[in-house]
């Protein structure tokens, strides 16, 4: 039996977007809200009959808005609006990114303040169920009047125009409605309007970054862990005590998780009295850095999720006679955390390239460059030179978009938020860290190994054994690349992350246990 999720009803989170986006929920439109869609159409068509002026039934569009459409030209306005707005340009955007979009979009349209027709969200699930989903042109968005072009594209099957996949092929629109009889949706006053309105674009990249960054937010402190046991430093910086004088949630929360996943390690244990007194920040700090990359992130879901059960088109119809023109659909309160959470995302890639830099010092008992027979072998020295390359590239997409802003519409939007680019970069951050924690990964469990017969934490040993699956130990060189990539893929499918997850689980510890809204 699938569980049900209520749209326009039930409050909406990231963990739940993603979940009727991997088909574990089902979404459906109920009773109740079958009847606020159905009211607020009826509003809209009164708002015709009665021949009102209202911004998008009876008039046009943006610095249009004062040209006054007739009843005839109503319906055909609508049509229009999704053609003439469907100018995106790029490579497509990830089918599951295009498929959030549409379930964003549903949950928008079933709280029953856009005047749409029921049919027309009952097609757009049919699209979700069915897995047709659009193919969606990646840039074009200023995120101001809402993600106009892109959800202009979403919506062009609607009416049998556009692309859609399909079973792993793309096809034209209309070919896959005749498959299933099916005929275009006449669009209905204000429906186009109310598709291309709002921040379903901006929103989709921020779900997925908010899913993708807590797997590398969590990856980098069992990583981080794992590279000072190989570089035998001290556990003294993560003491309760200390993160309570300056009680950063996100610090404290890595605190945590770094003392437990170092508990009762013999590696630990064997150097206590080493006469170290202080190691470099990489190691020394990770809870202040990992930590306020986390507090980061952490507002960057709560603003998503208060964005996933918002209404984000224009006009809002509150009643026949009562309608408000107004700016919901602007993107600048998801452009600025989306800036943000760049930011942090890229100082846990660079805290990590540093660390990947110690484990090559030859310092503290390792061998230089983590191998015994270098200059034959450049060991894991060139590893590191693909962190840095990656760290760079990460600085220069941390240019704020929504520090520009560009007028459009003739000047009628003349502040708009860039928020679909501060997405898009966001994604594009974590690709990269994905690909530097995984060499952080490899170089720390080649590293760890020279520590032997000592041994880790239990948790640690796991983590350890678990990357062995994939990847053996390096003797000599190799194409590193491939490595790399195995690695990269446990971490960016979050099967490493969830494996110690359930290991530490069944062995009765919760890493995160009093911090629960750090979890999605």
């Amino acid at each position: 039996m699938y569980k049900i999720f209520e749209y326009g009803i039930d409050v909406l989170t990231t963990g739940k977007a993603l979940a009727i986006a991997r088909g574990e929920l089902k979404g459906i439109l109920s009773k109740e809200a079958r009847q606020r869609i159905t009211a607020s159409q009826q509003q809209v068509q009164q708002i015709v009959d009665d021949n009102k002026t209202v911004y998008g039934i009876t008039t046009g569009f943006g610095i249009l808005a004062n040209a006054r459409i007739s009843d005839e030209d109503t319906r055909t306005l609508q049509h229009k609006i999704l053609q003439s707005h469907s100018v995106g340009v790029g490579d497509p955007i990830p089918v599951e990114m295009a498929k959030l979009m549409l379930i964003t979009k549903m949950q928008a349209l079933a709280k029953g303040y856009s005047g749409v027709q029921l049919q027309t969200l009952e097609r757009i699930n049919w699209h979700i169920e069915q897995e047709i989903i659009p193919v969606v042109p990646e840039k074009g968005s200023v995120g101001a009047s809402g993600d106009l072009a892109p959800l202009a594209h979403l919506f062009l099957p609607l009416i049998g125009l556009g692309e859609v996949y399909y079973k792993g092929t793309r096809y034209k629109a209309q070919e896959v409605l005749q498959q299933f009889n099916l005929l275009p949706i006449q669009l209905g006053p204000k429906e186009g309007l109310a598709l291309i309105n709002g921040t379903q674009f901006i929103l989709s990249f921020a779900v997925k970054a908010v899913q993708r960054m807590h797997y590398c937010l969590e990856a980098a402190d069992i990583i981080g862990a794992m590279s000072l046991e190989a570089l035998t430093g001290t556990q003294a910086p993560f003491d309760e005590r200390l993160h309570q004088l300056r009680p950063f949630a996100g610090t404290q929360l890595v605190a945590q998780r770094l003392r437990l996943l170092l508990h009762n390690s013999a590696i630990m244990q064997s150097h206590v009295d080493c006469g170290r007194v202080q190691d470099p920040y990489s190691l020394r700090c990770m809870p202040q850095v990992h930590g306020a990359s986390r507090n980061a992130w952490l507002h960057l879901k709560e603003l998503t999720e208060i964005e996933l059960n918002a209404v984000t088109d224009n006009p809002i119809i509150l009643a026949a006679d009562d309608t408000i023109s107004g700016g919901n659909f602007h993107g600048q309160p998801l452009a600025l955390p989306l800036d943000y959470a760049c930011f942090a995302a890229a100082e846990i890639g660079n805290i990590a390239d540093r660390r990947c830099y110690l484990l090559l010092e030859g310092k503290w008992g390792l061998p230089m460059l983590l191998m015994k027979n270098v200059g034959l072998n450049s060991g894991f020295m060139i590893p590191q030179y693909t962190t840095a390359a990656l760290v760079t590239e990460n600085k220069t997409l941390c240019f704020p978009a929504s520090a520009d802003s560009i007028p459009t519409s003739l000047g009628q939007e003349d502040h708009v938020s860039m928020g679909s680019i501060s997405g898009r970069k966001l994604n594009k951050v974590l690709d990269n860290l994905e690909f530097i924690l995984a060499i952080e990964l490899l170089s720390a469990c080649q590293a760890i190994e020279f520590r032997h017969p000592l041994k880790s934490s239990a948790i640690l040993e796991f983590a350890h054994d678990y990357v062995r699956r994939f990847v053996g130990f390096a003797e000599e060189d190799r194409i590193f690349a491939e490595d790399i990539n195995k690695i990269r893929n446990i971490i960016s499918d979050f099967s490493f992350v969830d494996a110690v997850n359930t290991y530490t689980s069944l062995a009765g510890v919760e890493l995160n246990k009093g911090y629960e809204g750090f979890s999605i």
